[in-house]
């Protein structure tokens, strides 16, 4: 319960000293966002938790201590003159006003918050917690699949106070790392850092992006990924994010001109816009609206471009208005490779077109940085399993869940069922071992002979990955073998009992059991 205290009041104190539209993140000793929880480890001389406003309202003129002095109080005294009014007011009405019992009843549920608050993103003490964590949900079933108007407007009202914040410096390193963990933040938190990452490649300026333009943009992009599992807004956001950190990693903004590098994480952004859970396969099977409109080529990736240009059509919220029609032709060319790419029936031709170009690379050709282009999406397409496994891991449960959805639809509709996405033929850890081995490491390793530097930051990761689910996978086999041979075990016991109870009644016939 002291740690509860501790914390209870250490986050206090930076209430007071933030305002209610500043974001605050707690860090471990090792520099990475945790929750606020009663389960914390103490507090130690030499493990400190580090509380900080990672965003803040630049327009607060008054912050921490000169905001407390300028009020005159401090909590304490503060406290104290509440019970000294409570008492009065007793003494004269001779009953508490409903209007207390209502303040009491906040200040009940505020201590609440900073007591047990698991997601403490958007200072999580003004928000509905009501909303739950954003962890994984395997309820999306019993959502509309589209977002509802008040969703969106809720989450854009959220992202618009937000937009004028300043991210720390701390954030904005971490954010181009692979490391970085998505599941801390909030879709409008995720449309800030998105802004973020527009704004430190400097396409705002270079390409003159007016800032309601690109929040527009961001807006509608939010609310046309839909309520599934696994490709929803965040898994845009990762995407994403995994793309920028690529950029900086690589360097390649010393490689590439800006609209290439415009094109890459604009394709990011849009790479699954309106995916409604259900891969190309289904769609071909099943000759939905997208298959016949598409001829089968791509449905679900064609589609993707098609709404990512939807919604650059609109005048408030096409980010590219001010550049040129010649600007405009290579952006539109290079985003609509970049996404009919992320389709994985291309994978080998994309992958060998990549490795033969690999012995003489050239950045000064054209086609030679399409094809990079390309790889690079691909990459940060399926890179959860070079983030950090309490990352990733929910990831693939996301994954399965909306491949099982997928698998059980098949089956109802009488189509041929997707043989990795069976509920009764897959595991979790049989998904990711051949995935990890047929796919992942083939296309990571030619893009880190390309770049050495990347080994570190998504090679090595991947191997602990294999590792980690290749041992899952043993452990799993074991028990099913333990579990047949206990069943071996168990029948004859089971059929000689009644045989010998026949016996002791002078049967000796045989008799079937």
């Amino acid at each position: 319960m002291c740690v509860c205290v501790c914390v209870c009041v250490y986050l206090f104190r930076a209430a007071a000293e933030a305002g209610p539209h500043d974001i605050l993140k707690l860090y471990n000793t090792k520099g990475n966002i945790i929750n606020i929880s009663p389960q914390l480890a103490p507090n130690s001389p030499h493990s400190c938790y580090k509380l900080e406003v990672v965003a803040a309202d630049c327009n607060s003129e008054l912050l921490g201590s000169d905001l407390v002095v300028a009020l005159g109080f401090d909590l304490s005294s503060m406290e104290k003159r509440l019970q000294s009014l409570e008492k009065r007011i007793l003494t004269e009405v001779a009953e508490t006003p409903a209007i207390v019992f209502e303040m009491k009843r906040q200040v009940e549920s505020f201590r609440e918050k900073l007591e047990s608050v698991e997601h403490l993103s958007w200072l999580g003490l003004f928000k509905d917690m009501s909303e739950g964590t954003h962890k994984p949900s395997p309820f999306y079933h019993k959502r509309t699949l589209r977002k509802t108007r008040e969703e969106c407007e809720h989450v854009r009202e959220k992202f618009l106070q937000m937009s004028s914040l300043e991210v720390s410096e701390e954030v904005r390193q971490y954010l181009k790392t692979p490391t970085f963990d998505n599941w801390q933040w909030e879709d409008a938190e995720i449309m800030v850092l998105l802004q973020v990452m527009y704004t430190d490649l400097d396409f705002i300026s270079t390409f003159n992006i007016e800032l309601d333009v690109m929040q527009q943009f961001l807006y509608e992009v939010y609310r046309r990924y839909n309520n599934i599992p696994f490709h929803n807004f965040k898994h845009c956001f990762c995407v994403t994010q995994m793309m920028y950190g690529l950029i900086w990693l690589t360097d390649l903004r010393s490689k590439m001109d800006s609209i290439d590098l415009l094109i890459m994480l604009t394709s990011a952004v849009c790479h699954d816009l309106d995916h409604t859970g259900y891969n190309n396969a289904y769609q071909i099977n099943a000759r939905t609206e997208l298959a016949l409109r598409y001829n089968d080529i791509s449905p679900l990736e064609n589609h993707h471009c098609a709404v990512a240009f939807e919604i650059l059509e609109k005048t408030e919220s096409n980010i590219f208005r001010n550049l040129s029609t010649e600007q405009f032709k290579r952006i539109r060319e290079g985003i609509i490779k970049c996404i009919l790419a992320t389709d994985m029936t291309r994978h080998t031709e994309i992958l060998n077109k990549f490795k033969a170009l690999l012995p003489v690379f050239d950045f000064s050709n054209k086609d030679n940085r399409d094809v990079l282009m390309m790889i690079m999406i691909k990459v940060s397409d399926i890179s959860n399993e070079a983030r950090p496994m309490d990352v990733a891991e929910p990831w693939l449960d996301c994954l399965l869940q909306e491949f099982f959805n997928q698998s059980d639809m098949e089956k109802l509709e009488g189509l041929p069922v997707t043989p990795f996405m069976d509920r009764d033929k897959v595991t979790k850890p049989s998904s990711q071992t051949g995935f990890i081995r047929f796919v992942l490491f083939p296309l990571f390793i030619e893009l880190a002979n390309l770049f050495p530097c990347l080994e570190q930051h998504i090679i090595d990761p991947v191997r602990k990955a294999l590792d980690y689910y290749t041992e899952m996978e043993k452990a799993l086999e074991r028990e099913k073998q333990n579990w047949a041979q206990s069943e071996k075990i168990v029948k004859p016991s089971t059929l000689k009992e009644p045989e010998a109870h026949l016996e002791s009644d002078g049967m000796t016939k045989p008799v079937n059991l």
